[in-house]
């Protein structure tokens, strides 16, 4: 498998391109990643080989665990020793979790397209979880976040558009190194609202830029 993930593009039964839910996210303004890019640099690091690096590993534990769930064998051809590694930490954490929640994936990494809204997602894990149908969403970087809890509630949306219901909606971060932690969010009803409410006016925003070039 590629390294990096091809980049999808989503469209409309039209063959009209529309955004992704992270290319929309990516609205949001993030002044924290200052001053972590500067400390990265007094350290001397490259932050952009630094960023390539961590993308590599969580690419590569998504494929470990996505393939798991649907019985396929991993290409690890294009990783050197130290990704796998930090790749398999992130899958043997997930394995743990999985012991205490059997699931039935129902489909993973399905490309989609919501045609009314005008916007594509790719849901990591749709799974009957203890009866729920429920959506996983992996995480591989030092935790979980608000920006994750919209783009769930966003995928939420999507796989509702299409006739897929959803129950409940849970983040799990799997953690590369031992400075990082797992943790597990379970999405309450009102952060899926606030979510989804917070997502639709980026759209809006979204296209009343592109409107405007």
């Amino acid at each position: 498998m590629a390294k990096v993930k091809a980049h999808i593009r989503y469209r409309l039964a039209d063959k009209t391109i529309v955004p992704g839910v992270t290319t929309v996210l990516g609205l949001l303004a993030k002044p924290q990643l200052i001053p972590w890019a500067n400390k990265l640099g007094l350290k001397g690091i490259d932050v952009g080989s630094y960023v390539d690096d961590k993308a590599d590993i969580g690419t590569l534990a998504h494929a470990m665990t996505t393939d798991h769930l649907t019985g396929q064998e991993t290409d690890f051809s294009d990783y050197d020793e130290n990704q796998k590694s930090q790749a398999e930490n992130s899958f043997l954490s997930y394995l743990e979790w999985e012991k205490e929640h059997p699931i039935k994936a129902l489909f993973v990494e399905k490309p989609l397209v919501h045609n009314l809204l005008k916007f594509g997602g790719t849901n990591d894990i749709y799974c009957d979880l203890n009866g729920r149908l429920e959506i996983i969403d992996l995480k591989t970087g030092s935790g979980i976040y608000d920006e994750h809890v919209y783009q769930v509630a966003a995928l939420r949306n999507l796989l509702e558009h299409h006739g897929f219901p959803v129950d409940g909606c849970r983040i799990l971060n799997i953690p590369r190194t031992e400075d990082e932690s797992f943790i597990e969010k379970v999405c309450s009803e009102k952060e899926l609202d606030d979510g989804w409410q917070l997502f639709t006016h980026l759209l809006a925003i979204y296209y009343l830029r592109k409107g405007n070039k």
